[in-house]
């Protein structure tokens, strides 16, 4: 945000005062990089323009006082600070100087020598954690840089939903578990939401308690901690969502890097130091010192040969941005903590002492927004934090930010607590979930909620209209889903009782179940919306208690694909009917709706055979089910039809021309339909057998000149587009309206 105001300002000022210079401060290589970035993104200054960053002292004093470039952008260091007495260097126009992270690095000589050489311009601080009160070695950032211009605290950010709330939980480390069965104990109140298969992955991960509860303790159990929630945390456990590990120095970082090495997880891991090994400095230490753990680990476990921290670092940053799945956690050691985002980063795990504004920019690297299944920036704290971190976030949301902080202010936000947010969170969810519901006939078991969110299988348009309820039943049980697996293994601290709490199983297991239905009867098997991007983990987790068994590739199929694999009788079995407790109405429905959506997706392809098919469907709608033998003939039918489908089985034989021309077969199947649209030709649809040989030819014609003439990547590129369709035209006498409905046929062939 303060990149793009900074571009926005820059920009104007450039373009209404002729006199403008901009200079862009900042006091790291990082920021500096990213504002030229911003600013060619903007069109502040063109792509192939020379750059704006200053690389030596002398090329600033010497631009400073030329008349170009009316943009610069420089680190702090290059104002010589060590001569605050001297004459200043000469400058040209009149410079208004954005300072980025004006908290920082600007109480000293080199803001004063800054201030020295620019007398004449205008300053303007920008930041996001102003220093609000006055230390031996620090002045405010008021004292400084004057009166706040403009503030947006941190809950007016919440409350526009630009950025995230955060949740809060301090984390006890279990001390001296010596025993087996303390240890069991603390395994089986971690799991004991979770369904016996979740429960041998963990324990399989990992192996045995007493291997993380020994030698190394707390760093162990902290690290058993992590790995646990990455098992069992929304957006932790569906490779979408990330961590980060505050350590106390490089020695602890090293150290946990070590630790997680040694399990499974390790591969996911990195550690963001700075730390370079040098040869040379290690050689006097003992084998047993620190600096040689240190080397040791960079050397032995971090880096590949020859390669240097800088590129590591690079590379273990742009992973966890870019390949969240493979790069899960960071451990940082005062790095990656200002200024740095990552939006998966949904987690930050404190074990090093923090407050005032570092703690501040820290915890904020967890709430950037990322998709509607991250509802909240999460900080674990292992130090005990609370009061740094609720003073913090309170401190950024007080009146001090609006009048001198001498004055003192309001505090006006609550740090939330994440279990009593948590109950608050399932609470709303399940209320939302069951008012959703309340509609659905008695006795509300599977068949009634099957009825209501599909509508009614006479209908052709009941899948149409009752799709938004679908899609907020969806949104409905993810949101139940993902506030219940948040608080799951800590439901009795949140303050649910034992009868509760099995309630709650129950009702989750059971809209698990009905939305998996629900999908599948109204043929959406794929998760059709970002939001559901963690739902088949979750379900897996906390409902399923057995692992479904895969035959290929099978699961991923839809049911009308399944019915050609298989057979209708399986495929009713593992999409339809899979606990047994519909009736035959329910599952002929299911069927109905399926092949239903199949026609509806695909009839742009060959809209004449789709009709075909849909007057078969219509047909296999009316027929009876009333009796076992009755029920079998209508699955003997729809099985045929689905067959019909996949195989473009149209009633009429392929001329023998067209044999194995499957696009130029689709067209002259169609090209009766498009020559009524138009003037051209027949005129009339029916009948096709006097004008067979004419339509044959037609078709060839149509599809030599697409395969001939149609430029590669036509679709979608309007000049390419008018091509094709100029292609045609001719074809079609010229009639206008003929020609774009064949250009919408050709355009759903995949082979052109």
């Amino acid at each position: 945000g303060k990149s793009i105001l900074m571009v926005l300002l820059a920009k104007w000022l450039l373009e209404h005062d002729p006199e403008a210079r901009i200079l862009v401060v900042t006091d790291r290589d990082e920021l500096d990089k990213q504002i030229e970035g911003v600013m060619k993104n903007a069109g502040v200054i063109g792509e192939n323009s020379p750059s704006p960053r200053i690389l030596n002292r002398a090329e600033f004093v010497a631009k400073l006082g030329a008349s170009t470039p009316r943009l610069l952008c420089a680190l702090l260091h290059k104002f010589d600070s060590t001569d605050l007495k001297g004459p200043s260097p000469p400058v040209h126009g009149r410079f208004y100087v954005f300072v980025d992270e004006c908290h920082r690095s600007q109480g000293g000589d080199m803001n004063k020598q800054m201030k020295r050489w620019l007398e004449h311009a205008i300053f303007i601080g920008f930041t996001g954690t102003p220093l609000l009160k006055k230390d031996a070695d620090k002045l405010r950032t008021q004292d400084i840089f004057g009166s706040y211009i403009h503030t947006y605290k941190f809950h007016e950010a919440v409350a526009d939903k630009v950025v995230l709330d955060l949740k809060y939980e301090a984390r006890n480390v279990p001390q001296r578990l010596t025993s087996t069965k303390d240890i069991e104990d603390y395994f089986a109140r971690k799991t004991k939401t979770l369904n016996n298969f979740q429960k041998a992955i963990i324990r399989k991960r990992w192996a045995t308690m007493e291997e993380l509860m020994s030698a190394e303790e707390r760093k162990a159990r902290i690290a058993a901690s992590i790995i646990h929630d990455f098992d069992t945390k929304p957006r932790l456990n569906d490779d979408r969502g990330t961590a980060i590990l505050v350590a106390a120095s490089i020695y602890d970082a090293c150290h946990y890097y070590r630790i997680f090495q040694g399990k499974p997880f390790g591969q996911y891991c990195g550690v963001i130091t700075s730390f370079e090994p040098n040869h040379n400095a290690i050689s006097r230490e003992p084998a047993n010192s620190d600096e040689r753990y240190k080397f040791d680990t960079y050397t032995k476990y971090v880096l590949k040969p020859n390669e240097s921290t800088k590129a590591y670092e690079d590379e273990a940053k742009r992973r966890f941005i870019k390949e969240p799945a493979n790069m899960k956690l960071l451990i940082v050691v005062s790095k990656l903590l200002t200024g740095f985002d990552a939006p998966s980063c949904s987690y930050i795990y404190l074990d090093n002492e923090m407050r005032d504004h570092n703690l501040f920019q820290a915890i904020c690297r967890t709430n950037r927004l990322d998709g509607e299944d991250k509802d909240y920036g999460y900080i674990v704290d292992f130090k005990k934090l609370y009061e740094d971190v609720q003073k913090a976030i309170s401190v950024y949301n007080s009146d001090e930010l609006d009048t001198d902080p001498g004055n003192g202010g309001s505090n006006n936000v609550e740090l939330k607590d994440w279990l009593k947010e948590g109950k608050k969170q399932l609470d709303a969810a399940r209320e939302a979930l069951s008012y959703l519901c309340a509609p659905v006939a008695q006795p509300r078991e599977l068949e009634q909620f099957l009825h209501y969110f599909c509508g009614d299988v006479a209908n052709p348009e009941s899948l149409a209209e009752t799709e938004p309820l679908r899609v907020t039943l969806y949104k409905a049980v993810a949101s139940f889903l993902r506030a219940y697996a948040d608080i799951a293994q800590d439901l009795s601290d949140a303050g649910y009782s034992d009868t509760e709490a099995a309630a709650l199983q129950m009702e989750i297991e059971f809209f698990g179940e009905t939305r998996k239905q629900i999908k599948n009867h109204s043929g959406e098997e794929l998760d059709i919306k970002p939001y559901e991007a963690d739902m088949r983990r979750l379900l897996n987790t906390y409902v399923q208690a057995d692992p479904a068994e895969d035959v290929g590739n099978l699961n991923s199929l839809s049911l009308t694909e399944l019915i050609i694999e298989t057979g209708i009788h399986d495929a009713i079995a593992r999409k339809l009917n899979g606990k047994s407790t519909l009736s035959k109405n329910a599952i002929a429905e299911g069927i109905i709706n399926n092949v239903r959506k199949t026609i509806i997706r695909d009839q742009l392809t060959d809209p004449r055979f789709y009709a075909e098919m849909s007057k078969l469907l219509e047909d296999l709608i009316q027929q009876s089910r009333d009796d076992a033998d009755a029920y079998e003939l209508f699955l003997k039918n729809a099985q045929a039809l689905v067959k019909r489908m996949a195989h473009k089985d149209a009633a009429a034989a392929v001329p023998a021309e067209l044999e194995g021309k499957r696009e130029a077969t689709v067209i002259y199947r169609n090209l009766p339909i498009i020559l009524a649209a138009g003037n051209a030709g027949f005129g009339v649809a029916e009948p096709v057998a006097p004008y067979e040989k004419a339509l044959i030819g037609l078709a060839l014609k149509i599809d030599k000149v697409m395969r001939e003439q149609a430029p590669s990547g036509w679709r979608g590129d309007q000049a390419r587009e008018t091509q094709v369709q100029n292609a045609l035209f001719p074809l079609l006498e010229r009639d206008r309206k003929a020609t774009l409905a064949l250009f919408e046929l050709v355009k759903n062939q995949a082979g052109y």
